[in-house]
Protein backbone atom coordinates (compact mmCIF):
# COMPACT_ATOMS: atom_id res chain seq x y z
CA UNK A 1 0.00 0.00 0.00
CA UNK A 2 2.77 2.37 1.03
CA UNK A 3 4.61 1.55 -2.17
CA UNK A 4 1.42 2.18 -4.26
CA UNK A 5 0.83 5.54 -2.68
CA UNK A 6 4.58 6.38 -3.28
CA UNK A 7 3.61 6.25 -6.96
CA UNK A 8 0.95 8.22 -6.82
CA UNK A 9 2.91 10.95 -5.02
CA UNK A 10 6.08 10.32 -7.94
CA UNK A 11 3.12 10.60 -10.72
CA UNK A 12 1.49 13.36 -8.97
CA UNK A 13 5.11 15.15 -9.30
CA UNK A 14 5.80 14.60 -12.60
CA UNK A 15 2.62 16.14 -13.62
CA UNK A 16 3.15 19.04 -11.83
CA UNK A 17 6.65 19.47 -13.54
CA UNK A 18 5.50 18.63 -16.94
CA UNK A 19 2.51 21.20 -16.56
CA UNK A 20 3.20 23.93 -18.94
CA UNK A 21 1.21 27.18 -19.76
CA UNK A 22 0.12 27.60 -23.37
CA UNK A 23 -1.41 30.94 -25.26
CA UNK A 24 -5.33 30.52 -25.92
CA UNK A 25 -6.30 33.53 -26.75
CA UNK A 26 -4.80 37.02 -27.95
CA UNK A 27 -6.38 40.01 -28.83
CA UNK A 28 -4.47 43.44 -30.22
CA UNK A 29 -4.97 47.27 -30.61
CA UNK A 30 -3.00 49.90 -32.19
CA UNK A 31 -1.93 53.29 -30.49
CA UNK A 32 -1.21 56.41 -31.94
CA UNK A 33 2.42 55.49 -32.40
CA UNK A 34 4.43 53.49 -35.26
CA UNK A 35 5.54 50.20 -33.39
CA UNK A 36 3.50 50.10 -30.75
CA UNK A 37 0.69 47.93 -29.68
CA UNK A 38 -1.65 46.32 -26.81
CA UNK A 39 -1.93 43.10 -26.77
CA UNK A 40 -4.20 41.35 -24.60
CA UNK A 41 -3.41 37.73 -23.78
CA UNK A 42 -4.96 34.83 -21.97
CA UNK A 43 -2.95 31.67 -20.92
CA UNK A 44 -3.73 28.26 -19.38
CA UNK A 45 -1.89 25.52 -17.28
CA UNK A 46 -2.55 22.69 -19.24
CA UNK A 47 -2.14 21.00 -15.48
CA UNK A 48 -4.06 22.60 -13.29
CA UNK A 49 -6.57 24.33 -15.53
CA UNK A 50 -5.41 27.91 -14.11
CA UNK A 51 -5.45 30.44 -16.36
CA UNK A 52 -4.00 33.94 -16.24
CA UNK A 53 -4.68 36.77 -18.25
CA UNK A 54 -1.54 39.33 -19.54
CA UNK A 55 -2.17 43.27 -21.12
CA UNK A 56 1.53 43.90 -23.06
CA UNK A 57 2.80 46.64 -24.22
CA UNK A 58 4.60 45.80 -26.99
CA UNK A 59 7.00 48.40 -28.85
CA UNK A 60 9.64 49.10 -31.27
CA UNK A 61 13.11 50.59 -29.69
CA UNK A 62 13.43 52.34 -33.07
CA UNK A 63 10.08 54.39 -32.56
CA UNK A 64 9.44 55.08 -28.82
CA UNK A 65 11.79 54.97 -25.64
CA UNK A 66 11.14 54.47 -21.98
CA UNK A 67 11.39 57.38 -19.40
CA UNK A 68 11.24 57.10 -15.61
CA UNK A 69 8.27 59.60 -13.82
CA UNK A 70 9.09 60.21 -10.45
CA UNK A 71 6.47 61.60 -8.20
CA UNK A 72 8.78 62.91 -4.99
CA UNK A 73 6.14 64.89 -3.34
CA UNK A 74 2.69 64.88 -2.47
CA UNK A 75 -0.17 65.27 -3.88
CA UNK A 76 0.50 61.04 -5.07
CA UNK A 77 -2.03 60.75 -7.79
CA UNK A 78 -2.58 57.63 -9.50
CA UNK A 79 -0.77 56.31 -12.94
CA UNK A 80 -4.30 57.35 -15.16
CA UNK A 81 -4.09 61.02 -13.65
CA UNK A 82 0.18 61.43 -14.44
CA UNK A 83 -0.47 60.02 -17.67
CA UNK A 84 -3.22 62.36 -18.84
CA UNK A 85 -0.65 65.20 -18.06
CA UNK A 86 2.25 64.34 -20.89
CA UNK A 87 2.57 63.04 -23.97
CA UNK A 88 2.77 59.08 -22.63
CA UNK A 89 1.81 55.92 -24.54
CA UNK A 90 1.77 52.95 -22.18
CA UNK A 91 2.87 52.62 -18.82
CA UNK A 92 3.35 50.57 -15.46
CA UNK A 93 3.99 51.44 -11.98
CA UNK A 94 7.66 51.34 -10.97
CA UNK A 95 9.93 50.13 -8.21
CA UNK A 96 9.96 49.56 -4.46
CA UNK A 97 9.50 52.05 -2.14
CA UNK A 98 9.43 52.62 1.95
CA UNK A 99 6.73 53.77 4.11
CA UNK A 100 7.88 57.15 3.33
CA UNK A 101 7.78 57.04 -0.02
CA UNK A 102 11.70 56.96 -0.50
CA UNK A 103 13.01 54.62 -3.91
CA UNK A 104 14.46 51.31 -2.68
CA UNK A 105 17.17 50.62 -5.55
CA UNK A 106 18.47 52.68 -8.39
CA UNK A 107 16.61 55.78 -9.55
CA UNK A 108 17.58 57.84 -12.58
CA UNK A 109 15.32 60.09 -13.86
CA UNK A 110 16.15 62.31 -16.61
CA UNK A 111 20.03 61.31 -16.42
CA UNK A 112 19.90 62.72 -12.34
CA UNK A 113 20.48 60.29 -9.48
CA UNK A 114 17.61 60.43 -7.08
CA UNK A 115 18.51 57.11 -4.85
CA UNK A 116 21.94 55.22 -5.47
CA UNK A 117 22.51 51.51 -6.25
CA UNK A 118 21.45 49.24 -3.42
CA UNK A 119 22.74 45.45 -2.37
CA UNK A 120 19.88 43.18 -1.59
CA UNK A 121 18.56 39.66 -2.38
CA UNK A 122 15.11 40.94 -3.99
CA UNK A 123 17.02 43.89 -6.05
CA UNK A 124 18.28 41.55 -8.73
CA UNK A 125 18.02 43.28 -11.57
CA UNK A 126 18.32 47.14 -13.40
CA UNK A 127 15.92 48.22 -15.84
CA UNK A 128 17.84 51.22 -17.99
CA UNK A 129 17.09 53.46 -20.97
CA UNK A 130 18.76 55.96 -23.19
CA UNK A 131 17.90 57.51 -26.35
CA UNK A 132 19.22 54.33 -28.20
CA UNK A 133 19.00 51.30 -26.58
CA UNK A 134 17.03 49.88 -23.65
CA UNK A 135 18.91 46.97 -21.84
CA UNK A 136 18.17 45.00 -18.38
CA UNK A 137 21.25 43.74 -16.85
CA UNK A 138 21.83 42.27 -13.53
CA UNK A 139 23.16 44.09 -11.16
CA UNK A 140 26.71 42.81 -11.21
CA UNK A 141 26.59 43.67 -14.99
CA UNK A 142 25.44 47.39 -14.77
CA UNK A 143 27.43 50.60 -14.83
CA UNK A 144 27.16 53.94 -14.41
CA UNK A 145 29.56 54.09 -17.05
CA UNK A 146 26.84 53.64 -19.62
CA UNK A 147 25.28 57.56 -18.43
CA UNK A 148 21.23 56.31 -18.88
CA UNK A 149 19.01 58.90 -19.32
CA UNK A 150 16.98 56.67 -17.20
CA UNK A 151 17.46 53.69 -14.69
CA UNK A 152 15.67 51.81 -11.96
CA UNK A 153 16.51 48.92 -9.79
CA UNK A 154 14.16 46.00 -9.51
CA UNK A 155 13.56 42.51 -8.84
CA UNK A 156 13.77 39.57 -9.26
CA UNK A 157 14.81 38.89 -12.72
CA UNK A 158 12.25 36.70 -13.91
CA UNK A 159 13.23 35.69 -17.49
CA UNK A 160 17.07 35.19 -18.64
CA UNK A 161 18.50 34.45 -21.46
CA UNK A 162 15.26 33.17 -22.52
CA UNK A 163 14.18 30.99 -20.04
CA UNK A 164 12.47 30.53 -16.41
CA UNK A 165 14.49 31.49 -13.50
CA UNK A 166 14.27 28.80 -11.10
CA UNK A 167 14.12 29.02 -7.27
CA UNK A 168 11.39 32.29 -7.32
CA UNK A 169 8.25 31.70 -4.95
CA UNK A 170 5.95 29.44 -6.08
CA UNK A 171 3.00 29.99 -3.47
CA UNK A 172 2.17 33.86 -3.23
CA UNK A 173 -0.78 34.70 -5.65
CA UNK A 174 -0.59 38.52 -6.41
CA UNK A 175 -0.83 41.08 -9.54
CA UNK A 176 2.29 41.80 -11.22
CA UNK A 177 4.04 44.14 -13.45
CA UNK A 178 7.41 43.87 -15.17
CA UNK A 179 9.45 45.00 -18.38
CA UNK A 180 10.82 42.73 -20.99
CA UNK A 181 12.99 42.54 -23.87
CA UNK A 182 13.05 40.57 -27.09
CA UNK A 183 15.24 40.11 -29.95
CA UNK A 184 16.11 42.90 -32.40
CA UNK A 185 14.33 46.37 -31.15
CA UNK A 186 11.35 44.58 -29.30
CA UNK A 187 10.52 45.50 -26.22
CA UNK A 188 7.83 45.42 -23.51
CA UNK A 189 5.57 46.75 -20.20
CA UNK A 190 3.57 44.24 -18.68
CA UNK A 191 0.63 43.75 -16.19
CA UNK A 192 -0.03 39.93 -15.16
CA UNK A 193 -3.13 38.71 -13.21
CA UNK A 194 -2.95 36.89 -9.65
CA UNK A 195 0.18 34.63 -10.07
CA UNK A 196 3.15 33.48 -8.22
CA UNK A 197 6.56 35.12 -9.08
CA UNK A 198 7.28 31.02 -10.53
CA UNK A 199 4.53 31.26 -12.53
CA UNK A 200 4.97 34.60 -14.25
CA UNK A 201 8.45 33.45 -14.84
CA UNK A 202 7.44 30.01 -16.57
CA UNK A 203 4.57 32.00 -18.49
CA UNK A 204 6.93 34.65 -19.88
CA UNK A 205 9.48 31.91 -20.92
CA UNK A 206 6.77 30.56 -23.17
CA UNK A 207 6.58 31.87 -26.35
CA UNK A 208 3.38 33.80 -25.77
CA UNK A 209 3.60 35.49 -29.80
CA UNK A 210 5.33 34.20 -32.49
CA UNK A 211 7.22 37.74 -32.87
CA UNK A 212 7.78 38.35 -29.37
CA UNK A 213 10.44 35.87 -27.75
CA UNK A 214 10.95 37.48 -24.47
CA UNK A 215 15.16 37.09 -23.63
CA UNK A 216 15.03 39.30 -20.03
CA UNK A 217 12.43 39.98 -18.23
CA UNK A 218 12.25 42.26 -14.75
CA UNK A 219 9.65 41.92 -11.82
CA UNK A 220 8.82 45.53 -10.76
CA UNK A 221 6.55 46.44 -7.59
CA UNK A 222 3.39 44.16 -7.53
CA UNK A 223 0.56 43.18 -5.95
CA UNK A 224 -1.25 46.69 -4.94
CA UNK A 225 1.30 48.90 -6.54
CA UNK A 226 0.14 47.31 -9.99
CA UNK A 227 -0.94 49.20 -12.99
CA UNK A 228 -1.15 49.41 -16.48
CA UNK A 229 -2.24 52.24 -19.06
CA UNK A 230 -2.43 52.61 -23.05
CA UNK A 231 -3.28 55.47 -24.92
CA UNK A 232 -5.71 53.80 -28.18
CA UNK A 233 -5.36 55.15 -31.56
CA UNK A 234 -8.65 56.76 -31.40
CA UNK A 235 -7.09 59.22 -27.90
CA UNK A 236 -9.11 57.08 -25.52
CA UNK A 237 -7.09 55.23 -22.71
CA UNK A 238 -7.29 51.39 -21.26
CA UNK A 239 -6.59 51.44 -17.75
CA UNK A 240 -6.22 49.15 -14.51
CA UNK A 241 -5.78 51.29 -11.75
CA UNK A 242 -3.28 50.58 -8.62
CA UNK A 243 -4.81 50.29 -5.29
CA UNK A 244 -2.36 52.39 -3.38
CA UNK A 245 -0.15 55.24 -4.41
CA UNK A 246 3.06 54.55 -5.58
CA UNK A 247 6.48 56.52 -6.27
CA UNK A 248 7.05 56.57 -9.91
CA UNK A 249 6.28 55.17 -12.92
CA UNK A 250 8.20 53.69 -16.09
CA UNK A 251 6.49 55.44 -19.32
CA UNK A 252 6.93 54.62 -22.92
CA UNK A 253 7.30 57.78 -25.16
CA UNK A 254 7.65 58.30 -29.05
CA UNK A 255 10.36 59.25 -29.69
Amino acid sequence: MRKFSAAIFVLLLVSTASAQWTQISTQSEPSPARGLEHRYVVVEDSGAGDRASLELAIFSTKSCRLRIIDRSSEPRVDLEEVMGRGNFLAAVNGGYFDPDYKPIGLLIVDGMMIAPLQKARLLSGVLSASAKKIQISRVAEFSLAQKPDAAIESGPMIVDLGKSVRGLEATRLARRTFVAIGAGDKAALGFCSDVTLADLSNILATTLTSDFKIQRALNLDGGSSSAFWFKRANGSAFSIAEEKPVRDFVAIVPK
